[in-house]
């Protein structure tokens, strides 16, 4: 039987379907122009982040600059956002910095290409929306961490210390940074502290002093970063100051295009990278769609996070195979995207070319790059990147939210990222558990409810059950079944709106409690997915259909003998349409949710 190509390609589009094909629609040469626009101001952006982040995760400088040409290239033209500008981020710098250290340069390699695998399996498998359940204060706090090691990591060469080897861990560095400051170096101090005052000076407001004409808009979204970068090497350069360069510590940066390398590696290190593997997959997607929802704000528009990791998976498992190291979303270069103007993926084409020809043509002017002043630039980043306003702001939380944020930032500063996220989602998780089961409660109805159930105390015991009956709620059944009546007990499930199998399992139980004790037990008000999974795990079977009524009137009448009384026409066709659901097929028991 042949298959229609129109039915394979609309379900191939479905599956893996690029933004850039949408955003291409009545594509203009007024849009492009304002795209390119915004890649060259973004490419004049991402020059030093790269060079920078390379540096601080112990690789060489290049390794940024090709990780922001081939993957930023790749994200722009695959990925599921307008204007997402992916690239190397300061996230990752922790984690790349303690992979090089612990297990070499040739297992990034491998850790980077199984990170993009994972990433592309989260995206296949529609596992996109799925960050967004990650909460808040695990993520203020991982980001925040980081940001301290990332300054912690650039202390050594914003004051010029000798070091030869930075550890990775917290307590190693810091060790490391006091016993090498004797070599403290006045010169590298003095042109950091200068281009750190540069940079935060032109961050808040200096191009407007300079210029209120029409060029001050185009003006201040030239970073200051960038000044300094420049102003610093043209002040090493001119005047030979002795201080640590680009060319100094890694001889510069290549002027051609990286070529494919094949690391060596082993099958026996490899096992042990999928920690790390994940470890960075997690990061880069929670940071990808992060950046994509800030930037969905600023253009009124939605992104497909499902596409979104299958790009950032592609970018992250070719990237590092040509030089590069992780890759992710950026905020910063995607914010600068948007406000220059950039309103499709063209944009971050034209960004990844111009670094591309800025490497190839001015690869020779790197040199003189004092590495103080890419320090400066990391300390402003890692400042940035933190949520310090949140630390001011704890006591406006309960407690479970400041103990999960300051757990997870001390074990991610002191101890490892990995394990900070792991315990910031098992406390998020039993702190989620118990707030929903407190949630969850039963109540006594009284006569004053339902003045039928007078002169029936004792015979008679009747309850409403609310919220979630689920494996943190069971001990509700289990106190009822801890007290039977002599008689009936009639149990209100109308406003119960989830039960899982462990819920199930405690209906059952009291269920064959009750018949142990010839108690008979009535249900009313099983609506929806309560419903479904009472017939599906055989409760319906164990109470009896003739038990379960569709309101508490209807139960009360019917549990103490009254089936006579005349009720309304209504009423009892409503009755027996509902009685009628329970005499269906009922599946085996034991089914689970």
């Amino acid at each position: 039987m042949a298959t229609d190509p129109s039915s394979l390609k609309a379900r191939f589009n479905s599956f893996f379907r690029p933004r850039i094909l949408d955003a291409l629609q009545g594509y203009n040469q007024q849009r492009f122009a304002k795209d390119v626009g915004a890649g060259l101001t973004v490419g004049v952006v991402a020059l030093p982040l790269a060079m920078a982040f390379a540096i601080a995760s112990g690789l060489k400088p290049e390794a940024g600059l090709f990780t922001a040409i081939i993957a930023g290239m790749l994200i722009s033209v695959l990925g599921g956002s307008r204007v997402q500008i992916g690239g190397p981020a300061g996230a990752f710098i922790v984690i790349v910095y303690g992979i090089v250290e612990r297990y070499g340069l040739a297992n990034l390699v491998i850790a980077t290409a199984m990170s993009g695998v994972l990433l592309f399996a989260m995206g296949v498998f529609k596992m996109g929306t799925l960050v967004r359940f990650i909460p808040i204060s695990v993520i203020i706090g991982f980001t925040n961490g980081i940001a301290v090691l990332i300054a912690l990591s650039q202390v050594k060469d914003f004051l010029g210390l000798q070091v030869a080897n930075l550890p990775a861990n917290f307590f190693g560095m810091a060790s490391t940074l006091v016993h090498a400051l004797p070599s403290f170096d006045s010169i590298a101090t003095a042109l950091s502290l200068g281009s750190l005052a540069l940079i935060v000076a032109w961050q808040f407001g200096v191009p407007r002093l300079i210029s209120n004409g029409p060029w001050a808009a185009r003006l201040r979204l030239v970073p200051g970063s960038v000044l300094a970068l420049v102003l610093a090497t043209v002040v090493v350069a001119v005047w030979d100051l002795p201080v640590a360069t680009i060319g100094s510590k890694f001889g510069g940066i290549p002027s051609s295009l990286p070529s494919l390398v094949w690391p060596a590696f082993s099958w026996e290190t490899v096992r042990f990278l999928f920690i790390p593997a994940t470890t960075l997959a997690m990061l880069g997607a929670i940071e990808s769609l992060l950046c994509a929802r800030v930037a969905d704000g600023m253009i009124d528009d939605r992104h497909d996070p499902n596409q979104e990791l299958m790009a950032q998976g592609i970018a992250n498992f070719i990237t590092p195979f040509f030089g590069g190291m992780p890759a992710t979303g950026t905020i910063a270069r995607t914010v600068t995207n948007v406000k220059g103007g950039g309103n499709s993926p063209i944009a971050g084409m034209v960004h990844a070319l111009t670094l591309l020809v800025v490497m190839l043509v001015a690869a020779p002017l790197a040199r003189n790059i004092p590495l103080a002043t890419m320090a400066a630039i990391l300390m402003f980043v890692a400042w940035n990147m933190g949520e310090w306003s949140e630390f001011v702001h704890l006591r406006q939380y309960r407690m479970p939210y400041r103990a999960t944020l300051l757990a997870v930032f001390f074990l991610t500063v002191v101890f490892d990222l990995t394990v900070a996220v792991e315990v910031g989602l098992v406390a998020a998780c039993i702190t989620f558990i118990y707030r929903i089961s407190s949630l969850s409660r039963t109540e006594a109805l009284t006569e004053a409810d339902y003045p039928a159930l007078v002169g029936l105390q004792g015979q008679v015991s009747a309850h409403r059950l609310y919220g979630a009956l689920f494996f943190g709620a069971v001990k509700l059944i289990e106190d009822l079944q801890d007290h039977l009546p002599e008689r009936t007990l009639l149990l209100d499930l109308k406003n119960v709106i989830y039960v899982d199998s462990s819920g199930a399992d405690s209906l059952n139980d009291l269920a064959r409690a009750c018949d142990k004790n010839r108690v008979r037990l009535v249900i009313c008000g099983l609506m929806h997915q309560p419903l479904d999974i009472a017939k599906r795990c055989g409760f319906v079977g164990n109470v009896g259909a003739n038990n379960i009524h569709p309101d508490v009137a209807t139960a009360i009448q019917a549990s103490v003998g009254l089936d006579h009384l005349d009720a309304p026409p209504a009423a009892q066709h409503t009755v027996k349409c509902y009685k009628e659901v329970f005499h269906e097929h009922i599946s085996p028991p034991r089914l689970q949710v």
